[in-house]
């Protein structure tokens, strides 16, 4: 069986596999200038934060793993999550992949 890939796939997998370990360095140098995800500044600015419940746990709080912290959680997390979304979609892309094969 024979791999048959469109040419920009290796040149854009050695780009995620840059930005993937760079992951650490992001979550160093957000901690270094003391970022704040957006969303999280809008909810304490109107008090959301004080009448907010947990409606369930993320794979990843934080962009991190618990028990690993830092740099390493952080790495972790971001791998598992660019594997999973590589993995989703080309799964989405066989599937519209595989209608197109049909009619031609």
């Amino acid at each position: 069986m024979t791999w048959d890939y469109p040419d920009w796939l290796p040149r854009a997998l050695a780009a995620l596999l840059v930005l993937t370990l760079l992951a650490p360095v992001f979550g160093w140098a957000a901690g270094q200038v003391g970022y704040a995800e957006p969303l999280e500044n809008a909810a304490e600015a109107t008090g959301a934060t004080e009448h907010a419940t947990a409606v369930g746990t993320a794979l990843f709080p934080d962009y991190g793993v618990p028990g690993l912290g830092g740099a390493p959680g952080t790495f972790v997390s971001a791998v598992v999550g660019t594997a999973l979304t590589l993995l989703v979609g080309a799964a989405i892309g066989r599937v519209l992949g595989a209608d197109t094969d049909r009619r031609q």
